[in-house]
């Protein structure tokens, strides 16, 4: 199963604004680079890299009856076309080089409340908050690259 990379987020510190970007390097120690979050609290840090299905956030943002951008969940990457692992420990090959493995899903926070009210709730059923990763091999991504599900 293939998918494509649609866009890529990151935040310098808690609570920026998420800048969109193009084109990130993504490294193995400090997840994509510019996003703070990537070399936090240890090693290995398993939230390294989030990532969100483009279907499950239209999905939510029908059921709250908004349109709001998909980077305002905080989550680093958008994905079309492939059904996230609701697995720990399967691996996404990204691009041609990148590969992350899902550690857990990605628990909506109450700060999704501050965005739309029940957007909480519209994105806890079936991991459509999306899932939490840790780079296994780093390298570069770019919007359009494909995203697969490596074999076991």
């Amino acid at each position: 199963m293939t998918g494509t990379l649609l866009g890529i987020a990151r935040h310098a510190r808690s609570r920026a604004p998420m800048e969109l970007v193009d084109r990130v390097e993504v490294t193995v120690d400090g997840g994509i680079r510019g996003d703070f979050r990537g070399a936090m609290r240890g090693k290995p840090y398993r939230r390294q890299v989030t990532l969100i299905e483009r279907g499950d956030w239209a999905a939510a943002m029908t059921e709250v009856g908004q349109t709001i951008a998909w980077q305002e969940r905080r989550a680093n990457l958008l994905v079309d076309g492939i059904d996230l692992p609701q697995v720990a420990g399967i691996r996404l090959r990204i691009g041609t080089n990148v590969v992350v493995a899902i550690t857990r899903e990605c628990d909506p926070c109450e700060r999704m409340e501050a965005i739309a009210a029940g957007l909480r709730a519209a994105l806890t059923a079936d991991w459509r908050g999306g899932a939490c990763a840790m780079v296994v091999e780093g390298g570069w991504i770019a919007a359009g690259d494909e995203i697969r599900i490596e074999k076991p």
